[in-house]
């Protein structure tokens, strides 16, 4: 899909250090169900160190919010999710409030980036809507 300026709704980046979010993990409990949905667990638990794509998961909510122009006083992190499609690219699925946000501002669609090291993580999320 190519968008044209018009098209640019907005771009997040994020950097979520792995070592940091481990540490808040092991903190506090419950933590983990605030930030990431059951499917996000699932998947980052068939991994042999499951808070790196944790962290990646983190970064990439984030950078949503960026690219919606909100923060985390506006959007619970629950309300992103990443997911993954067919080939298993990372997908952008929004519900409650982020939905909303991003159908006022008539998001069509995303393109979402993921990289990791066992350090650090992150993301780059780019909203679009459709040329008119």
């Amino acid at each position: 899909m190519s968008a044209g300026p018009d098209a640019l709704v907005g771009v997040g980046t994020d950097l979520v250090d792995v070592e940091e979010l481990r540490a808040a993990l092991d903190r506090t409990p419950g933590l983990q169900d605030r930030l990431f949905t059951a499917g996000e667990v699932e998947y980052s638990s068939r991994h042999r160190d499951p808070v790196i794509h944790l962290a990646a998961r983190a970064a990439a909510k984030e950078a949503v919010m960026k690219a919606l122009g909100r923060g985390i006083s506006d959007i619970g992190f629950t309300e992103i999710e990443v997911a993954h499609d067919v080939g298993g690219r990372p997908v952008v699925v929004l519900h409650g409030r982020a939905l909303d946000e991003a159908n006022a501002q008539e998001v069509d669609a995303w393109h979402l980036s993921l990289t990791h090291t066992r350090s650090l993580a992150q993301a780059f999320a780019v909203a679009v809507r459709a040329p008119d």
